[in-house]
């Protein structure tokens, strides 16, 4: 029975702020990816195109093929064949507990059980940012058990101590509250319009991708008329539309002065476009219309967690974008079917099937989805899916931690063969620390082994909603914060004369 796109949307949100840090906890107790942002990072957000956020994990409940017949707008004859008059009970189908004007409340009061516990969870882990608690300050560590009463999370472990910090946590005090009253919106239980996707795009209708509120108008999106609705829709599309803003042929980054894209990286998407926008060949269903397809546009998504069970009408949104080419998204990484227990066990691995992948065949008439948990350099010694063609083939990082103590060792080996394909990398970043940290350990593992493609920067399409880590309230982070791109360094050949 399929759920509605608007209950599994908030579904999926519901659980996306503590997921990578608790998933990640059992590591080393860091959180892959969260780090303390700059004190202009911290500030909270003036409009719609400033500000993001970040994404984690989702139900399996909510996620996979139970949204391949979700009724509503993306209802078509092709894909969206069914829609059931009783859906099953959910606890966010209870009628609304928290009206607008009422969304602020401390964490530890809560009139939400999620959020209670989440509150009980920051006392167990998070540490007071206090001085007198850090190296030679003089006092023991101790944990958060003070709420400020600005933003209602915990923050201090006493009033004293926030009294006397208060000109530090005033800096990131606004935007605590805003997550505070952003997570207590979700589960609101108010209607959500904002997750009412829309449709294909129509071939004369161009889209603009200058910023979100233009490529929401252009995409024919309902109307979003406040920002934190605006902020509760960016944070799931942040996904899809980070690829398709880099990929497409109306990308906002551009070779012109401050556009971003390098002459390399002119070369390796313009191969890509090529594909991804087929000229009309007047095919049709007749037999005298038949034509040759081309292969699918693979797109691997690499260390896939959160994205890999959003609803799969967000990634029906990047379908949408290249709508008269086929696309394959592959989510690869040991953690890809996280938060998706319903699945389990995992397809047998067989010989047509490896790996064990899980296939979502025709979520749409022209993606088709497929799920690894495994370790991309095991799949890639096997040469699976060799070849890679970089008329065919991306290959896109979300918040990877490559830098990271706890997590660029997982990717030490997976660096050399992902060069190899020379296929376009896309990279997307917490923070500028968190990406700037990729680079350089990128630089230091295959120096002189590759090329920039797209600079490193802010990005266009990051979320606009900001996340709280629960094992630091301090730290506040955004969902495809920033954006680059590279690739394996190309050697050009040259002749010697026969002089030579």
């Amino acid at each position: 029975m399929a759920l509605p796109a608007e209950l599994a949307a908030r579904s999926a949100l519901s659980r996306i702020c503590t997921r990578c840090s608790v998933s990640l906890q059992s590591r080393n107790g860091l959180a892959i990816g969260f780090h303390r942002v700059s004190r202009q990072q911290r500030r909270p957000l003036s409009g719609r195109s400033s500000g993001t956020k970040q994404v984690g994990g989702i139900p399996a409940s909510v996620a996979g093929r139970s949204f391949n017949t979700a009724p509503g707008r993306f209802s078509s004859g092709v894909a969206r064949a069914e829609s059931s008059s009783t859906v099953p009970r959910s606890p966010f189908q209870s009628k609304p507990v928290l009206a607008p004007d009422e969304l602020f409340h401390s964490f530890t009061n809560s009139p939400i059980p999620d959020i209670r516990r989440r509150a009980a969870f920051m006392r167990q882990h998070a540490r007071c940012p206090h001085h007198d608690h850090q190296p030679g300050g003089g006092m023991a560590p101790a944990h958060v058990d003070f709420e400020c009463p600005d933003c209602g999370i915990p923050v201090y472990c006493s009033k004293e101590h926030w009294a006397d910090d208060y000109e530090a946590h005033l800096q990131i005090c606004d935007t605590l509250r805003q997550v505070n009253e952003d997570d207590h919106d979700l589960r609101s239980g108010r209607h959500f319009p904002e997750f009412e996707y829309a449709g294909a795009q129509l071939e004369e209708a161009l889209v603009n991708m200058s910023n979100w509120d233009t490529f929401l108008y252009t995409r024919q999106f309902n109307a979003i008329n406040d920002d934190r609705s605006m902020r509760q829709a960016t944070r799931l599309l942040t996904y899809p539309v980070t690829i398709g803003s880099i990929l497409h042929e109306l990308s906002p980054y551009n070779i012109k002065p401050g556009g971003r894209l390098t002459p390399e990286g002119i070369k390796s998407l313009s191969a890509l476009r090529y594909t991804l926008h087929p000229p009309l060949t007047g095919a049709g269903t007749d037999v005298k219309k038949l034509r040759v397809e081309a292969p699918a546009v693979r797109i691997f998504v690499l260390g896939a967690r959160a994205e890999s069970s959003l609803p799969r009408d967000v990634w029906i949104q990047l379908a949408h974008l290249f709508p008269r080419t086929r696309i394959h998204l592959i989510f690869i990484g040991p953690e890809s079917m996280l938060n998706r227990d319903d699945e389990f066990p995992l397809p047998p691995r067989t010989p047509t099937n490896p790996f064990g992948a899980i296939v979502e065949d025709r979520v749409w008439p022209t993606l088709k989805i497929s799920t690894i948990v495994d370790y991309y350099h095991t799949i890639h010694k096997t040469g699976y899916f060799y070849p890679y063609d970089p008329y065919f083939d991306c290959f896109v990082m979300f918040h990877p931690g490559l830098g990271h103590p706890a997590s660029s060792h997982e990717w030490e080996e997976s660096l050399p063969m992902l060069l190899e394909t020379k296929a376009p990398i896309i990279v997307t970043g917490y923070t500028q620390e968190d990406m700037e940290r990729d680079i350089n350990w990128v630089n230091k593992t295959a120096a002189g082994e590759f090329d920039v493609l797209l600079e490193p920067g802010e990005n266009r399409f990051r979320s606009l909603r900001w996340d709280l880590n629960d094992l630091d309230p301090q730290d506040v982070s955004a969902g495809n914060w920033g954006v680059w791109a590279f690739r394996g360094k190309r050697y050009e050949t040259t002749r010697k004369s026969a002089d030579d």
